[in-house]
């Protein structure tokens, strides 16, 4: 059994910041992909961030000069840190990681259960 806990969602003002933690626990043999996503009410859930287990990071270009993403593999931990925050950033944001749990590698996806980021004055 794997379980992703996300934490550090809240109501900030516009201009603000927030730092988002996911840590990953349970049975695993290799943490591959972490990543932020990001959904609104009726619509699909959209990449935000991710990060592959050597670093290599991809932004979504609406947020590439705010939002930092990185990672801490000996504590299986994403972060994605958001500067300069705006209304239209707010969201349930959700944190995926691509697991190996027996090696030969065989990967799954798993997901959080959401962290509600909401931006207003």
């Amino acid at each position: 059994q794997v379980q992703l806990v996300e934490s550090g969602g809240g109501l900030v003002q516009p201009g603000g910041s927030l730092r988002l933690s996911c840590a990953a626990s349970g049975t695993i043999v290799e943490i591959e992909t972490m990543g932020w996503y990001r959904q609104a009410p009726g619509k699909q859930r959209q990449l935000v961030a991710s990060i592959t287990r050597g670093g290599h990071r991809n932004i979504e270009d609406s947020v590439k000069d705010r939002f930092t993403i990185s990672r801490d593999n000996a504590k299986n931990t994403v972060y994605l840190q958001m500067n300069n925050l705006k209304p239209e950033d707010t969201d349930v944001y959700y944190c995926k990681a691509v697991i190996s749990t027996t090696g030969w590698g065989i990967v799954d996806d798993y997901w959080g259960q959401g962290t509600q980021v909401t931006v207003s004055s």
